[in-house]
């Protein structure tokens, strides 16, 4: 009776185990990283490799990254096409770890000098935070066939808590819309993907309630994750 129940515990530990695998897999890579945003015809940071993870032919001169990246973030830029923007630069940025800390530096004495002024912007410091979140989830990472051979220097953002500068961006974002922005929620929601169950529920349902408004959102939550295989972005963020 013992051995059988000792059986019974490998068996369900050996399953477990298997399922918690098979659940990796399906989220296979760091989702800030390995979704691409859909921006439409919006500029955004040239993308001129085939290869996603840039361990190719790409030809960008980082030396252009910082400069290039603060052009893009206006007032007037989506949050989706600051997404997809961060999102490059940090691809980027793993090459160049002196424009990485330039970059991440930059984007924080923004916020903190709209602060200072008494003019508290949103979205610089949503830019700054979600920069943050981002840059921990691949410079310095070590992830095996996605970052081979890519340089490993220490992760600027290390110790950052880009989520609370999220928040606060979002807080401030609510107060002058007087309601959600659907797409800072859609950012929040990815980024608590392996976070708090109940704050990445309220991100999610506020970013899947808002899309019935904004197309292009709406756009990007029936995007596939990785692949025609994979869930939706609003299945994903609706299962976790």
């Amino acid at each position: 009776m013992k051995r059988s129940l000792i059986h019974s515990l490998r068996l369900f530990i050996a399953v477990a185990a298997a399922s918690l695998s098979l659940a990796c897999v399906a989220q296979a890579g760091p989702p800030l990283i390995c979704h691409t945003i859909e921006i439409g015809q919006a500029k955004s940071l040239p993308w001129i490799s085939d290869n996603w993870n840039l361990s190719g032919g790409a030809t960008y001169d980082t030396k252009n990254l910082v400069r290039d990246t603060l052009d893009i973030l206006v007032p007037d830029t989506p949050v989706l096409v600051r997404m997809e923007t961060l999102r490059r630069a940090t691809l980027y940025a793993r090459k160049d770890p002196v424009a990485a800390k330039e970059l991440l530096a930059r984007l924080h004495a923004r916020a903190t000098s709209a602060k200072s002024s008494g003019r508290p912007d949103a979205l610089a410091w949503f830019d700054v935070g979600y920069l943050a979140e981002t840059f921990k989830q691949w410079i310095g990472q070590n992830l095996p066939h996605m970052t081979d051979g890519m340089r490993m220097d220490a992760n600027p953002a290390a110790g950052v808590d880009g989520y609370a500068l999220v928040k606060k961006a979002l807080a401030l974002r609510g107060a002058a819309l007087h309601g959600d922005d659907p797409q800072m929620e859609f950012a929040a929601a990815l980024i608590t993907l392996s976070g708090s169950a109940a704050e990445h529920r309220e991100h999610a349902q506020k970013a899947i309630v808002g899309a019935k408004t904004d197309s292009l959102l709406a756009q990007n939550l029936a995007t596939r994750f990785l692949g025609p295989k994979t869930e939706t972005m609003s299945q994903l963020l609706a299962k976790n």
